[in-house]
């Protein structure tokens, strides 16, 4: 994960230690099932839509909904865009609703061309909703890329993951959601 690599550096850094020897030490990802008690904040603050109109989380209800938070010139998040798409093409008949969270880390990823190109690359045929600003991002409090939210029928969190890995943990999570009645 981007942020947990950066800290690692600077802590390396500070501590006179290499940045490979504390990354060692770092978490690379990290699961959690979610207590689910709150709705899912909705897409907020969004600059641009790619790939579909603009979307809420109340026309979403009834549906699962796999939010993905990334930037295109994250290594992590290129690792996981295969898996997400994947998804997206495997369930969407199913009713998973993929989103991913288009949010820059650096101000030419703010570029909606930029993006749309990025989205073109990666053969990603589902919504993109671009966060120039970080309004959804700070709605779900996120601090990494990549990570992902399973929202339920409900529209509530209950599985989140960030980093890559977990891949078959994240799918099953998917279809057991799916299973599930609204």
């Amino acid at each position: 994960m981007r942020t947990i690599a950066t800290i690692v550096t600077l802590a390396a850094a500070l501590a006179g230690t290499s940045a490979a020897a504390a990354s060692a030490a770092a978490p690379a990802t990290a699961s959690i099932a979610a207590p689910a008690t709150a709705l899912a904040p909705d897409f907020t603050g969004i600059d641009q839509w790619h790939n579909s109109a603009p979307l809420t989380m109340q026309q979403l209800r009834g549906k699962v909904v796999l939010v993905d938070f990334w930037t295109y010139t994250c290594i992590n998040c290129i690792r996981t865009l295969p898996h997400v798409t994947e998804w997206h093409r495997k369930y969407k008949d199913q009713g998973l609703v993929v989103v991913g969270v288009h949010t820059p880390e650096f101000p030419f990823e703010r570029s909606a061309s930029n993006v749309k190109k990025a989205i073109g690359r990666f053969d990603i045929a589902y919504p993109v909703a671009q966060d120039n600003r970080y309004a959804t991002w700070n709605a779900y409090s996120n601090q990494y890329w990549p990570a992902v939210y399973l929202i339920d029928k409900k529209g509530k969190v209950v599985y989140t993951h960030f980093g890559e890995g977990a891949y078959d943990k994240t799918e099953a999570t998917i279809r057991t959601l799916l299973a599930q009645k609204p």
